[in-house]
């Protein structure tokens, strides 16, 4: 049998009618959808299927339409299949739908939090003057060293070797791009989003934050989340719960959590949710890393047929 960890995707990974057809073939691809209208209070089916790519960047959209469709597309797998991961991890706002598929939290509960997430970190964007940037062909050592001698330019995302995410004041970081590629960088690219995502500015947003999610109970769970806060795999609801507030500002340690996965767990991978970014990302990390990709109702079928020619469950 072959073991498999699950990842879930964030931010950028949006796309105008993604979950459309998982909606229209897999009634329990349309449960979630149908749940995550109930608790969000909006279509957001509509909004996944019809919505402009202006509205779907807007992060108090994007961040429940990637959970929902995460999920809708993790429900139509297991609908097919009785499969469940050996680990699971998910970048940035994708760590939400780690934690429902390992068990610690509910559907309802998950699409609270999100909401919730989504819109702390847009009014601690709209308060602030905060900018991203992807730093590629360099690495970690130098963007961290580069960074720490800039004001108010911090680490964001380790996405894989080579590519860094930079965060921060938006004049700020606009100011270091040279430095970065004077130290050898072959690209510094400028991100089309609206604040200084996993950065101090995200601070406030955190704390209050906190007190939101206390209000809800974490289950201990047997398959192990590995958290972007420390890479590490965690069992316990009560950590997972403390952790969440404190992702909001701190680091995505991605690449270091695919290594420890594929060190500790497996090699092999299944990303569900729109797009293929993670799989990409997976590629650069490692060449022995294997990838399947669930993004539409195609590849689900795809993938499932994969699993049962090759006995992989």
């Amino acid at each position: 049998m072959k073991r498999f960890a699950f990842i879930f995707p964030g931010q950028g990974a949006q796309k105008v009618g993604m979950g459309l057809d998982l909606y229209q073939n897999s009634p329990a691809a349309k449960k979630v959808f149908d749940t995550a209208n109930e608790i969000l209070g909006y279509d957001i089916a509509e909004l996944c299927f019809n919505g402009s790519e202006e509205d779907l960047m807007k992060t108090i959209n994007s961040q429940p339409c990637i959970l929902t469709v995460s999920l809708a597309a993790l429900e139509a797998l297991r609908e097919q299949i009785n499969i469940s991961p050996v680990c699971c991890a998910g970048h940035s706002l994708g760590e939400y739908a780690a934690l429902y598929v390992s068990g610690a939290i509910d559907l309802k509960t998950v699409l609270k939090l999100i909401q919730k997430r989504a819109n702390l970190m847009n009014k601690a964007a709209e308060s602030t003057q905060g900018g991203m940037a992807a730093v590629l062909g360099l690495d970690d050592e130098t963007v961290i060293k580069i960074s720490k001698n800039l004001s108010n330019v911090y680490v964001a995302n380790f996405n894989s070797p080579g590519q860094v995410v930079i965060t921060g004041d938006k004049d700020e970081i606009n100011k270091s791009l040279d430095l970065f590629k004077e130290a050898g960088a072959k690209r510094v690219i400028p991100l089309a989003v609206s604040g200084a995502f996993h950065s101090p500015l995200m601070v406030e947003a955190g704390k209050e934050f906190t007190d939101f999610v206390n209000q809800y109970d974490f289950r201990n769970v047997e398959i192990p989340v590995f958290t972007n806060v420390d890479a590490k795999p965690t069992f316990s609801g009560e950590e997972l719960r403390n952790k969440l507030p404190m992702q909001i500002s701190s680091s995505v340690l991605w690449t270091q959590t695919i290594n420890k996965i594929a060190q500790e767990y497996t090699t092999n991978f299944i990303e569900i949710g729109p797009g293929k970014v993670l799989a990409g990302l997976n590629k650069k990390i490692s060449s022995e890393l294997n990838t399947l990709n669930i993004y539409d109702f195609e590849s689900l079928n795809s993938v499932v047929a994969e699993i049962k020619e090759k006995e992989l469950v």
